[in-house]
């Protein structure tokens, strides 16, 4: 929608992961994304990618409908921020092949669509693979009781940030 929200959650990540010298070759990346669809995880992935360039940080996303190989290839080179759909994502995560021990921040971007297209069984045990204490971001265009419980369940001492009028949604113009 060109609101900026991407770089709401990518640029903080980033100063953070610098800050702290995080290494992706020993801790696994530090920013877990996740996503609703390819289209939205491509998006993403392509944002962190210019905007961590300069930084020497990589990013792969990982989404169904492309080879596994490929995506696997790239996060073994050590990627700073992981941009995924959880099915994808469990896939490898089952397999082994992913560890998430150094997140440190997690993104549910358009939390609500996630849930609504039935991903919160996969949402569940991807939490369960990092760690407890890490800081999560919510992104979502409505607020229904499904979001509101799981949020409530993972979240500690959250911040709720309305913008606009939570009745009428709009896409930038500019």
């Amino acid at each position: 929608t060109g609101s900026g929200k991407t770089l709401a959650f990518l640029l903080p990540a980033f100063a953070q992961m610098m800050d702290e010298g995080h290494r992706p070759e020993r801790e696994g990346p530090g920013l877990l994304v996740m996503s609703p669809t390819r289209e939205l995880a491509q998006q993403t992935e392509t944002e962190a990618s210019r905007f961590g360039k300069c930084l020497h940080f990589r990013c792969v996303a990982m989404y169904g409908g492309s080879p596994k190989g490929t995506q696997m290839a790239k996060y073994r080179q050590g990627v700073h921020t992981i941009v995924a759909c959880p099915g994808r994502l469990n896939d490898f995560l089952e397999g082994g092949q992913v560890k998430l021990d150094g997140v440190r921040k997690l993104v549910l971007d358009e939390a609500d669509r996630m849930l609504d297209m039935g991903f919160e069984p996969q949402i569940r045990k991807i939490l369960a693979k990092v760690p407890r204490k890490r800081h999560t971001l919510f992104f979502t265009a409505t607020w229904p009781r499904e979001v509101r419980q799981l949020a409530g369940e993972i979240l500690y001492r959250p911040w709720k940030v309305m913008i606009g009028n939570r009745d009428e949604l709009k896409a930038n113009q500019d």
